[in-house]
């Protein structure tokens, strides 16, 4: 209910929505475009993702390639991409947070 029994601003409330939607989707844009890393093995395997969680590179050292032992190798990869997603989802957060804060009740968001 509205103080002084007015009726909302239904102009208004639209706007506001349509102003939060398009910051939520300039802030995922840019998570698109912004490269985050994650390592494992003290660096000898490097994962870069986007902040939206996209893979786009993977570096490994060559000390850590050892023919005997490709599940040591194999867990090291696992790891490097989980860092980097983990740090993926940290910025995530800091973006789209602060927008999506008040959007939970509000129907017809996908959050």
């Amino acid at each position: 209910m509205i103080p002084g029994g007015g009726q909302p601003n239904m102009q208004q409330l639209l706007q506001q929505a349509q102003k939060m939607q398009q910051d939520l989707a300039r802030a995922q844009e840019e998570l698109a475009r912004t490269e985050v890393d994650g390592q494992a093995g003290g660096g000898l395997v490097k994962a870069t993702v986007t902040g939206s969680g996209e893979l786009r590179g993977l570096v490994i050292d060559p000390k850590a390639v050892d023919p005997e032992d490709t599940e040591t190798l194999a867990d090291l990869v696992v790891a490097a991409v989980q860092a980097a997603n983990e740090n993926a989802q940290r910025l995530q957060q800091e973006k789209l947070g602060p927008l999506t804060q008040g959007l939970g009740g509000m129907p017809g968001m996908p959050f």
